[in-house]
């Protein structure tokens, strides 16, 4: 296992979080992924922060964590069975109900809903077809300096084997290209878990 990966240390909360994702066969962030979500968020003093994949609250508890102590996480899953779970484990990390805002649906029906500029770090952890509608939301959404995050870059490893071509690997490969390429992303590939696409907005 990498140094990172056993790096970051992970409390009951979380454990019991991890266990129950595992159970419902959810992917969710390593405890590398997890910690560098929370460096991120507490080196934006982040206040406000978009997560698309609430899942049973791993992400979410790693962020709050990171996260002004006045700061709130609205957390879009269409599963709301998942979201019952992590409203549960929010509050036993200590978090008042008010720091979240839990809305069940898909996230390409949210997004639009949520206000301009008034972000300061998104993370995006869908499936892998909404990728480029979630980091062109994102585009709307952060204000300037705000942070986009996706996961899962690496595509289970395939990432960099030109003999992969099936369409999730292509998918991530043609959202990579595309915030490199762009002018309005400051962007780094941070190899922790899954793969983290980070991006600062100019």
């Amino acid at each position: 296992m990498p140094f990172a990966e056993t790096y970051a240390t992970e409390d009951p909360v979380l454990q019991t979080a991890r266990s129950l994702a595992h159970e419902l066969g959810l992917p969710c962030v390593s405890p590398g992924a997890g910690s560098v979500l929370r460096l991120l968020a507490a080196a934006g003093n982040a206040k406000a922060v978009v997560e698309i994949g609430t899942g049973t609250g791993v992400s979410g508890v790693w962020l709050l964590r990171g996260m002004r102590p006045d700061g709130v996480l609205t957390t879009i899953d269409v599963e709301h069975e998942h979201q019952r779970i992590a409203r549960r484990v929010f509050v036993e990390a200590g978090f008042a109900p008010s720091r979240t805002r839990i809305i069940s649906g898909r996230a390409l029906d949210v997004l639009p809903r949520l206000a301009d500029g008034a972000y300061d770090l998104i993370f995006v952890d869908a499936d892998t077809t909404e990728f480029a509608a979630c980091t062109d939301a994102a585009l709307r959404l952060l204000r300037p300096g705000g942070v986009l995050i996706v996961n899962g870059v690496h595509a289970g490893g395939r990432i960099n084997d030109p003999a992969a071509r099936d369409v999730d690997t292509l998918t991530i490969r043609e959202t990579v290209k595309a915030i490199r390429e762009s002018e309005d992303w400051i962007p780094a590939v941070i190899s922790s878990g899954a793969g983290l696409l980070t991006a600062v907005k100019r």
